[in-house]
């Protein structure tokens, strides 16, 4: 009678491993459930690309704004032959304007114009800014070289501007953003500061 228990027991564990080795073969030939694993193995990776390429499209596009608005800056200025205070307050804030949608209570302006003396002495003729300090009128400037002849001015525009990504993601810090443009005036030889 035990023998015929073990035979029976022995069968049992046969018929076990049997269903085991079945069940794992369907499982493995099973193909249905791949494009899934897949899916959730390179979805994670994939969205972290795309909110990286919406944080560095809206850095860019906060750059050229930025370069925009200097360039307004300088190129209003240079248009003029006498600027008045109030003047100086519109193109403030038209170029405040040209930054939209974007946060200008950080942006940073100056506007300057810079003189070169018969003898070569290069300074601030007069400097108008807009939550950035003035240059003090005769402090010297340093231009790059070929800029500016004897007798005659230039605008230099300044704006900086801290940009915080909207996502915040991957540029959780500010990143400063900063442009100077030059521009020659274009009625006088020097335009007249407020």
């Amino acid at each position: 009678m035990n023998r015929l228990v073990l035979e029976m027991d022995q069968k049992k564990s046969t018929l076990n491993l049997g269903w085991i080795r079945c069940a794992w073969g369907r499982f493995a030939d099973d193909r249905r459930g791949v494009s899934a694993v897949e899916f959730a193995l390179i979805a994670p990776v994939m969205i972290a690309i795309l909110f990286g390429i919406i944080e560095v499209s809206l850095l860019l596009t906060a750059d050229r704004k930025v370069t925009r608005a200097t360039n307004a800056i300088a190129d209003l200025v240079a248009q003029d032959d006498i600027i008045t205070a109030d003047e100086m307050t519109d193109i403030f804030t038209a170029t405040s304007t040209i930054m939209q949608p974007y946060d200008v209570s950080g942006l940073q302006m100056r506007v300057t114009s810079v003189v070169m003396a018969a003898n070569g002495n290069v300074a601030v003729d007069w400097s108008e800014g807009k939550n950035r300090t003035p240059r003090a009128p005769g402090s010297n400037v340093v231009l790059p070289n070929g800029l500016l002849q004897p007798n005659t001015s230039i605008i230099m525009a300044e704006v900086d501007y801290g940009y915080v990504s909207t996502l915040g993601t991957f540029l959780s810090s500010p990143i400063n953003l900063s442009e100077v443009f030059y521009l020659r005036p274009r009625r006088a030889l020097k335009v007249t500061g407020p």
